[in-house]
């Protein structure tokens, strides 16, 4: 169902899942947990970051690397 979404919009799932993930780190939107399916709830929170890093550069860095900037 995501696959043929994502293919609706000229998309591949992979980056419809990036788009969505930019814009809340962008928009600094919150979610609210009820409204997340039970399989994305149980990823909530897998990821630990030290104190010091910042979310944001990773994230950068990460695109950076995968597209080549």
């Amino acid at each position: 169902m995501a696959s043929e979404f994502a293919m609706d919009k000229g998309l591949n799932l992979s980056e419809m899942i990036e788009n969505y993930i930019k814009s809340i780190a962008i928009s600094g939107h919150k979610i609210k947990p009820e409204t997340l399916s039970p399989r994305i709830q149980r990823l909530r929170g897998i990821i630990k970051l030290d104190a010091k890093q910042d979310y944001k550069e990773i994230l950068v860095a990460e695109l950076t690397e995968k597209y080549g900037l």
